[in-house]
């Protein structure tokens, strides 16, 4: 019986040493390439991170620019319309009849000459 006892015994050392292990086992340290691959991903994603805001900044400035032109051209037509209406203005008939007349020109009627569009 003793002999029986002895080996029971021994028996259950062994399974605690096994659990012991299993424990161990289960205890796991990072590799060194675990480490490099998640560093990797580190670096990738800062990388990344950083690239999104430049071309944001970089977006935002130009979109600025755009802005900035596109006042300036609706100033430059506002003007170009002022001119167009002054053209409009100054060449009407009466006025040119008028400076006309100032200048000492008169219509001879047997000069004028009317052409057709």
């Amino acid at each position: 019986m003793n002999n029986v006892a002895y080996k029971v015994r021994e028996q259950d050392q062994q399974q605690q040493q096994t659990v012991r292990q299993v424990v161990r086992k289960t205890k796991r340290k990072i590799t060194v390439g675990e480490k490099i691959v998640y560093s990797g991903f580190v670096a990738l994603m800062l990388f990344g991170s950083v690239q999104i805001i430049s071309n944001q900044s970089s977006l935002y400035s130009i979109s600025e620019e755009v802005q900035s032109l596109d006042g300036k051209i609706d100033k430059q037509e506002a003007k170009n319309n002022e001119l167009k209406l002054q053209v409009t203005e100054l060449s009407a008939y009466d006025r040119i009849w008028t400076k006309a007349k100032e200048l000492g020109l008169k219509l001879n009627e047997n000069n004028v000459k009317v052409v057709n569009d």
